[in-house]
């Protein structure tokens, strides 16, 4: 076992299907891990939500596994920070802390009506000059909407400041400090469609469209800052809440993304690409989104992004839904055992397509089946289609002027040597993975570092980043040219 550099920093990364907290120490190494898996819940059609309570027990009994486990030894945990699912919306009352109806999460769709209304309505212009966003039901402010109109009373209250509006940082930060501090940061707050990107503020005229009270709203720090403590009842002490990222900001944090073209994709339930643009927003001509990559002493840089709704979560399909595979690693397992996908391709559009498509009604279609198809045809599309997916963000990120050399992977898929292979033989340039795979957490870490003083800043986390494996391609062009077409033949199947 290393000798771990003290102090440590608990980082809190609570994702779509799971609830993490890990331990580092100052050298960005793992002390303790702890996860638990939660409830999917799908009450109708396109639905995805999420019991509030069960996001924070799972967060609350994982953050005390890995505090104790670190601390046992005589460590000492100096800070948290928090990681977090991006724009999943909670609403809760002020003065219990109880939500007002589950979590909405990212994935869910049941707004779709109301922001194509809002499309044709001519205002997609509109709010993408604010926020860098589009009329998608991905984004939290239809979802806030669709609360407020359908719990009773709910509006009313809101207005009145004793209903809190959140993402899920907000809800764990309220949960952690005993209800005294309701806050955010700018990459959450960038994702919510209610906040003007480029003067750091929540948008007036975008509340007014949402029908969203500015009094239920969270403030807005940077993301390295004091969040308060937590109750001392929660770990025995107090310890600063330091450190706050939307989960794929965090993760490009934690892959060092610090310079103008870095770039990261992250594979876990989802895929999300994001490249750095520097201190000034990108407008996307290709359908991507600008956001915010980070906030650091009230100086803002910003990214362009690609979100991919469905990655891990058509691995956890294969296994729960179709019951063809145990466990992820037999679907890489499968792959490996043809020698090619004998034309199946699988187009997982479970919730509607995200970047560069933005098609809320599309479904998933897997085409090429014969009788011959089996097991391991299935399985490899599914495998296949991340990459294919990610072949369509990058041409996009091309398209609008950004030259990439190298793409950074991280999440639990990337541990796949034989999709990362794939991926940069689609790809055609190298696949960089570093030694530390849980990036979001790292990346939470860091900002609780810098903000508490144990990172002097932002140059310092970069020389802590190493190579794990580099996978260079290796697939011939007409090969590749093959895989592609037949990609692109079920894509457009599957928009219509």
């Amino acid at each position: 076992m290393p000798d771990f550099e003290a102090p440590y920093i608990l980082a809190i990364d609570q994702g779509t299907t799971s609830s993490r907290a890990m331990v580092f120490d100052h050298a960005g190494r793992v002390v303790a891990v702890a996860q638990k898996e939660f409830e999917q819940l799908y009450p109708n059609d396109g639905w995805v939500e999420h019991d509030p309570e069960k996001i924070w027990k799972t967060t609350l009994d994982v953050s005390r596994e890995a505090f104790t486990k670190a601390e046992k030894n005589g460590g000492e945990i100096a800070a948290v920070g928090i990681a977090n699912q991006r724009e999943t919306t909670i609403m809760w009352d002020r003065a219990t802390g109880e939500p007002i109806y589950n979590a909405i999460v990212w994935q869910d769709r049941r707004t779709a009506d109301a922001c194509k209304a809002l499309r044709e309505d001519s205002l997609e212009p509109h709010v993408a000059a604010r926020t860098g966003l589009l009329l998608d039901p991905y984004f939290s402010a239809s979802k806030a909407a669709w609360i407020l109109d359908h719990v009773e009373g709910a509006s009313e209250r809101a207005e009145k400041g004793d209903i809190a509006f959140g993402t899920v940082d907000s809800f764990l930060i309220h949960r952690l400090t005993d209800g005294k501090v309701h806050a955010t940061d700018a990459t959450n707050a960038s994702r919510t469609c209610l906040f003007n990107i480029h003067t750091q503020q929540w948008d007036e005229a975008l509340l007014k469209l949402f029908r969203v009270p500015r009094a239920c709203l969270p403030d807005v720090f940077d993301c390295a800052a004091d969040y308060g403590e937590t109750d001392p009842n929660i770990f025995g002490r107090p310890i600063p809440i330091a450190g706050v990222a939307g989960d794929q900001q965090a993760a490009a944090i934690g892959q060092a993304c610090f310079e103008p073209g870095a770039v990261k994709s992250t594979y876990g339930t989802g895929c999300f690409v994001l490249v750095h643009t520097g201190a000034e927003a990108v407008a996307s001509q290709n359908k991507l989104l600008a956001t915010v990559a980070y906030r650091l002493g009230g100086e803002t840089s910003y990214a362009l992004e690609g979100s991919i709704f469905i990655a891990g979560a058509a691995v956890q399909w294969l296994r729960d839904e179709l019951k063809i595979i145990k466990d992820a690693a037999e679907s890489a397992t499968l792959a490996e055992s043809i020698s090619s996908n004998n034309g199946v391709y699988l187009v997982p559009a479970f919730t509607g397509l995200g970047a560069p498509h933005w098609a809320p009604d599309a479904r998933g279609l897997i085409t090429g089946l014969t009788r011959g198809a089996g097991r391991a045809e299935i399985a490899r599309a599914a495998l296949e289609s991340v990459a294919y997916q990610t072949a369509d963000l990058m041409d996009a990120i091309a398209r609008d002027g950004v030259a990439l050399k190298a793409l950074r992977v991280d999440g639990g898929m990337v541990a796949n040597d034989w999709t990362m292979q794939f991926l940069a033989d689609i790809l055609g340039f190298p696949v960089e993975r570093p030694k530390v795979l849980e990036t979001t957490a790292l990346g939470a870490a860091y900002l609780a570092g810098l903000q508490t003083g144990l990172y002097q800043d932002t140059d310092e986390i970069a020389k802590q980043w190493r190579l794990d494996a580099r996978f260079q391609p290796a697939m011939a062009a007409e090969e590749r040219n093959r895989c592609l077409s037949g990609w692109q033949k079920a894509l457009k199947r599957t928009l219509g």
